[in-house]
């Protein structure tokens, strides 16, 4: 039974890029999580906690913050809050120095923070789209360098979980300014991950791609459409993107797609780009709207000053799912990939006997 397990260890190692790092059991974990004020980082903050893990939650939102920890504490949790804006360095750095003097390390980083526009790209100001940037992808690159620094000042293996979308592995409409922000996040993730493989560093990087997910994201958005922003259609829920995450921090895992949506979504757009072209022209803007509400303020939105907190979803309508029965296979790796190959010798075959 050892060598069994070894066996199917190594073979997770070779598959997911993990070069053999072995991570903490999350109970044993100091976890930083930004954005964790609302939606994805609130809901795996709080996941976390009931699994044992000590919390560093950061947020531009102080007040939300301190009624996590609060709620954390009172339940027998260990948590800190930090308030930053991840878009400032300096700010990332306060995050980091906050979690050494509290706990003397941490073990994962998880880079969540984000906020997103809803409008044209031609329509979108470049003042806002730079904003947006400033957020979803330095904040991103600030976290990152933040914890690989303290990786290796350790000498230990750490995890770092970056979250990117959907709409990083193709582009979209409507979504045009926050599209290329993710697309930069998955750049920058990727390559980093290659060059500490290279160096042979223990650092487990991971990339989690969420499809459309019922958080507050569509409240928080800034918006330059007439009618209010949802998701419309399937929606998975805030508890499985932190599922894939807290999986990653134990397992090192190269790609963590939440939901079939996000992985067909990438599979369409590598192999057939211009029928996802036409299939995303005619599908996506009417998902992205609710035509009975107008459009909030955009003073409202979240893009220059912290939104509202302590919400896990927010108003999106549609099939809401329980959760993502594609994660939960993709934590049993072995099985996944085989399955997976197996489906693709298939399908080539039925494409190769067509032609």
């Amino acid at each position: 039974m050892e060598l069994e397990s070894n066996n199917r260890e190594a073979v997770e190692g070779l598959m997911n890029g993990a070069g053999g790092i072995q991570l903490k059991n999350v109970s044993d974990q100091v976890i930083v999580i930004t954005g964790a004020s609302s939606g994805i980082g609130l809901v795996t903050a709080r996941m976390a906690a009931e699994k044992g893990a000590k919390l560093v939650v950061a947020a531009r939102n102080e007040e939300a913050l301190e009624e996590l920890v609060d709620e954390l504490r009172e339940k027998g949790h260990s948590a800190i809050l930090v308030k930053a804006d991840v878009g400032v360095e300096e700010d990332v750095k306060r995050i980091a120095e906050a979690a050494i003097k509290e706990y003397g390390r941490f073990d994962t980083w998880v880079n969540n923070a984000g906020v997103t526009i809803y409008g044209y790209a031609m329509d979108v100001s470049t003042e806002d789209m730079k904003r947006l940037f400033d957020t979803n992808y330095w904040g991103v690159v600030y976290g990152s360098k933040e914890a690989v620094r303290h990786f290796r000042e350790r000498g230990v293996p750490g995890a770092l979980i970056n979250v990117g979308s959907l709409f990083g592995d193709t582009g979209t409409l409507i979504q045009s300014t926050y599209a290329p922000s993710k697309f930069a996040v998955h750049g920058w993730t990727e390559s980093l991950r290659m060059e500490l493989e290279k160096e042979n560093e223990p650092i487990s990087v991971t990339l989690i791609h969420p499809g459309r997910i019922d958080t507050p994201y569509n409240e928080h958005a800034t918006s330059y459409l007439d009618n209010q922003p949802v998701h419309r259609g399937m929606i998975y829920p805030p508890e499985a993107v932190a599922e894939a995450i807290l999986y990653a921090a134990e397992h090192p895992k190269r790609d963590m797609y939440i939901g079939s949506q996000a992985k067909a979504i990438q599979f369409l757009g590598a192999n057939f780009p211009r029928l996802t072209d036409k299939f995303m022209e005619r599908m996506i803007p009417p998902t992205q709207y609710d035509p009975d509400r107008p459009s909030k303020p955009r003073e409202e939105s979240n893009l220059y000053h912290a939104g509202y907190g302590m919400h896990e979803r927010g108003t999106n309508i549609g099939w809401k799912r329980s959760s993502s029965l594609f994660v939960k296979a993709s934590k049993q790796p072995v099985l996944f990939n085989t399955i997976a190959a197996g489906l693709g010798i298939l399908a080539l075959s039925r494409l190769t006997r067509r032609k």
